[in-house]
């Protein structure tokens, strides 16, 4: 299974820039539960970390697509050096105004502007794939690895975090994830022979991606898968709490990650045939299938097993939705289109854990399993009502590697 993926990281620069961008991301696994370990600890409410934390996550799904599409105008270095050294800064705010007890509006502001200026490093780390790549085997293969290596820091970023909050002092899981910000982020965006180049500004001043019908259809799908994500996250902490093992909940969400590590693995070391849509639509169905599973979960042990097999769905649901960006929007706006994707899930993460976190408050943690189901039936139901503008927009292999055919308008 290795060798593919050696093939691929053996084109210049592929490594170099994969591995920048695998660090400058890890930090996206972490800074949410940082920030909700380091408020509490240093005597904050749960309510007042959680918001501060929904704080940050909703002023990235705000701003990452702007920011892309900069990026696609400007190029990546010039538009996200600034906007890196910003993050940083407000990460930086946020360590010094919760440590310093200050008043509680500095923490949302320095959170806002922490998220509004982070981006999305795996945007644009798949948009350099395109210009590394010379096949369209090989970029279904780079979006695998790439979908595996996200899996990876959710993995183990949480871990981390929790470890550095819990036995450092409650401003290490931040601290850390703010160094890793500017290491990866600098080493990344210093490697300039791979940096897409900039588009003409014909090519970007135009209206959003967001006019495409199917683009519109991909993003909503995203928004419910990422309600499945952030309803699993909470529930899964409220189950293994009833249980008398809340210590249980990191190592779930770490199967949850691994499963899908796992199969993004398999997924692209196989060459895979007929329409990307229908690749994509099944695999919303076969994840929504094992979101309705955990409706079943009874203990935790059944809960892993549970965890284990849902997870498998979603790499390849993620790797076949940023294949078919590449179908329907034109290559000087690749950036901004994956990046909804990325803005979409976020959302739905946020959605999903706080309708998740009110049921289970009213219903415990059964209820909590019933949105995770939800969420993925409303999915299907959404790739179901997607595919005719999908499968219109889905080129065949030719597509995978983006074309300037400018995408498809809604009426």
């Amino acid at each position: 299974m290795a060798g593919p993926y050696q093939q691929i990281l053996a084109l210049p620069g592929a490594l170099a820039f994969s591995s920048a961008g695998l660090l400058a991301r890890f930090p996206v696994a972490m800074v949410g539960i940082s920030i909700v370990l380091m408020i509490s600890g240093l005597g904050g409410s749960y309510g007042l970390a959680g918001s501060v934390s929904a704080t940050f996550v909703v002023s990235v799904a705000i701003a990452a697509p702007q920011l892309a599409r900069l990026v696609d105008r400007h190029g990546q270095a010039r538009i996200m050096l600034p906007a890196l050294a910003v993050s940083a800064t407000g990460l930086l705010a946020l360590v010094l105004t919760a440590a310093l007890r200050a008043p509680s509006w500095t923490l949302f502001v320095s959170a806002a502007v922490a998220g509004a200026t982070a981006g999305s490093m795996g945007a644009l780390v798949r948009a350099r794939w395109t210009q590394v790549v010379r096949t369209p085997k090989e970029l279904h293969r780079a979006y695998s690895l790439e979908s595996a290596l996200d899996e990876l820091t959710f993995v183990l970023g949480p871990v981390t975090a929790t470890t550095l909050a819990t036995g450092v002092t409650p401003w290490a899981g931040v601290a850390t994830a703010l160094v890793l910000l500017v290491l990866g982020g600098l080493a990344f965006l210093g490697q300039r022979s791979t940096e897409p180049p900039p588009a003409p500004a014909t090519s970007t001043h135009g209206p959003s991606v967001m006019r495409s019908t199917a683009m519109v259809g991909l993003v909503v799908v995203f928004v419910f898968v990422g309600g499945i994500f952030g309803a699993t996250d909470v529930t899964v902490v409220a189950f293994t709490a009833e249980r008398g093992r809340p210590g249980a909940a990191g190592i779930m969400l770490g199967i949850f990650a691994a499963g899908s590590m796992v199969a993004g693995l398999l997924y692209g070391a196989r060459v895979w045939t007929g329409p990307a849509w229908r690749r994509f639509v099944s695999g919303v169905v076969v994840l929504a299938a094992g979101a309705a599973l955990f409706l079943v979960v009874t203990n935790v042990v059944v809960m892993a097993a549970v965890m284990f097999v849902s997870g498998f769905a979603i790499s390849p649901t993620i790797i076949n939705g940023n294949t078919m960006v590449q179908h329907i929007v034109p290559r000087r706006r690749l950036t901004e289109g994956l990046t909804w994707l990325s803005t979409a899930i976020n959302v739905g993460v946020s959605v999903g854990a706080s309708t998740a976190g009110a049921v289970i408050d009213a219903a415990g943690s059964h209820g909590g399993f019933v949105v995770v189901a939800g969420s993925g039936a409303v999915a299907v139901v959404a790739g179901l009502a997607a595919v005719p503008a999908l499968r219109a927009q889905d080129r065949g292999d030719e597509a995978h590697l983006p074309t300037d055919t400018p995408p498809e308008e809604s009426p």
